[in-house]
């Protein structure tokens, strides 16, 4: 076995970005950018109102009240740039063009109308309420850098760089293959003597997908070795990540590793020195990645939080770090001594501390879903009181 930083490193040393890909800006949210994005011209492309109001000449209110006729309007998309007249004014409206010839916009809520007139009648103020051309950015400028992640705010500056496409990371392609002939499809259990629902490979998917992945297949295979060699192999076909669950552990039928023994299976780590979770294990085979989580639930969802999750992240073109954001956390209730293996408790924020779960059972699951928290414990650490400071990872 090695220990967790240890295995954490290895599986880091993996989470290189894919290659890129492009793709209609449309279909570019959350994805991350392979390349800078520069503007293909200036904006805004000529001088606009940033108010709805009345382009003037100062000149023309030195002297209040003044009276000028309205010479046109000037609506956002208007194709030309109408010129004021000495002596008159234009109707401008919010992302209109700037006449020619105006020095300010003054806004429609102090000025007055009397048919084709304006009526100005109180100074006003120190805003232009005018945006240059040019003001927000250049044309050739770069809006964005490579390996922004493509979020809400992100997407209103590619559109306005007036792209149609967009180079991205490719999404990695993820297969989750659930390995016992225990399994069942959820709603299919309970009419099947022996059985129980199959869990694990949802809560996979969900996070492999938060982390910006693309899950192409999950499947439930049943313990033979003809079927699982089948299955490996029509999976390393498909996917960048293979990730197996079950059948990691030293039982008859554990034979999650080899299933991938005839497709050349190197591994990169067998065990980690960790609780839960230690039979997972991390290699290559057939040119993919392949993650093998334990069956039980909670070790196979720590085991994916600590592992998969920033694998994911950085075949996704994200930053890994940013699913290792440990920090310390107060305890509202004490912790037992650690034992011999590095342990990752679960836990729930309480107020503005956390808390251990009573329940620490590998296998449970209802209190898996109560558990919004990591905590973790070092080899051989002391018990822990109410108020002692201790490292926690979101979960």
């Amino acid at each position: 076995m090695i220990d967790f930083d240890t295995a954490l490193a290895l599986v880091l040393n993996e989470a290189r970005p894919l290659p890129c890909e492009t793709v209609a800006i449309d279909a570019a949210g959350d994805r991350v950018l392979a390349a800078d994005l520069r503007a293909r011209g200036e904006a805004p492309r000529t001088a606009v109102s940033a108010m709805d109001g009345y382009a003037v000449r100062d000149i023309d209110l030195a002297t209040l009240p003044a009276r000028l006729p309205v010479a046109t309007v000037a609506f956002a998309g208007r194709a030309d740039v109408p010129v004021l007249p000495p002596g008159a004014c234009v109707r401008v409206f919010t992302g209109g063009p700037t006449p020619h010839g105006a020095d300010r916009v003054v806004v429609q809520e102090i000025v007055g109308r009397d048919g084709d007139e304006a009526l100005f009648e109180i100074p006003p103020g120190p805003g232009r309420h005018i945006r240059a051309a040019g003001s927000d950015f250049g044309a050739g400028d770069i809006l964005l850098a490579a390996g922004t992640v493509l979020g809400f705010r992100a997407m209103v500056a590619a559109a306005a760089a007036d792209v149609a496409t967009l180079s991205v990371v490719r999404k990695p392609r993820v297969i989750i293959l659930g390995t016992g002939d225990e399994l069942a499809e959820p709603g299919q259990a309970l009419e099947t003597p022996g059985s129980i629902p199959e869990s694990v490979s949802f809560g996979v998917a969900a996070l492999a997908r938060q982390c910006g992945s693309e899950v192409i297949a999950r499947r439930r295979l049943t313990d033979t070795p003809e079927t699982l060699e089948a299955a490996a192999r029509l999976a390393l076909d498909e996917a960048d990540l293979v990730v197996v669950t079950g059948g990691a552990s030293v039982g008859e039928k554990d034979y999650a590793r080899a299933m991938f023994a005839p497709f050349g299976l190197d591994l990169i780590f067998s065990k980690v020195a960790i609780k839960p979770g230690k039979p997972v294990w991390f290699g290559r085979a057939g040119g993919a990645l392949v993650l093998g989580l334990p069956g039980n639930p909670t070790s196979a969802l720590v085991t994916a939080r600590l592992f998969l999750a920033p694998l994911l992240a950085g075949l996704a073109g994200r930053d890994p770090a940013a699913w290792l954001a440990w920090r310390d956390m107060t305890l509202t209730a004490p912790l037992k001594p650690c034992g011999d293996r590095e342990t990752f408790e679960r836990g729930r924020r309480v107020g503005d501390g956390v808390a251990g779960l009573e329940v620490q059972d590998s296998a449970t699951q209802k209190a898996l879903a109560n558990a919004d928290v990591l905590i973790r414990r070092r080899p051989g650490a002391p018990g822990l009181s109410a108020g002692d400071a201790a490292a926690v990872l979101d979960f």
